[in-house]
């Protein structure tokens, strides 16, 4: 699963803003999945789905797809940790990260989006709206799957 070199530079051009971004930096900090950290993730999430869009031939949005995919799990916050009230993480995460979004980087609504729906069909109302919110979903599934179950962590294309 590589991009070839007009992909690769395209989206790292949409990506760079938030990947180098001091906001997005604490993410590197927790753990997401076995030994990989959530900025590491998202990247995956964030790779992925752009290949997926690529290789499946849909016409989508480059950037609302890679901001939603890269800031997907922006909840900033190690998930790991017992929560207050006992909210559970899979259910309550989408929100925190678009808030975070929202706040330090002014999405729109597509973001929004993909932010909020990229756990679904866990967060029942809250199903994939776009193109870009199925793929970022997809994707996000896929990319966990590899990194708990098969503990495969592939470098990034």
């Amino acid at each position: 699963m590589y991009l070839n070199l007009r992909e690769r530079r395209q989206l790292n051009r949409l990506l760079t803003p938030y990947a180098e971004s001091p906001e997005t930096a604490p993410m590197k900090e927790y753990t997401q999945h076995g030994a990989v950290s959530t900025f590491d993730h998202c990247r995956r999430v964030t790779e992925r789905s752009y290949w997926l869009s690529r290789r499946l031939g849909w016409k989508v949005d480059d950037s609302a797809l890679v901001t939603g995919a890269f800031l997907h799990d922006f909840y900033l916050y190690d998930w790991h940790d017992p929560r207050p009230g006992g909210k559970l993480h899979g259910f309550t995460h989408p929100a925190a990260a678009c808030e975070n979004a929202r706040r330090c980087f002014h999405i729109g609504k597509k973001e929004q989006d993909i932010i909020r729906s990229h756990m679904w069909p866990l967060t029942l109302f809250h199903a994939p709206n776009s193109r870009e919110a199925l793929l970022v979903s997809l994707a996000d599934k896929w990319c966990s799957l590899e990194e708990t179950l098969l503990q495969r962590y592939p470098r990034h294309t």
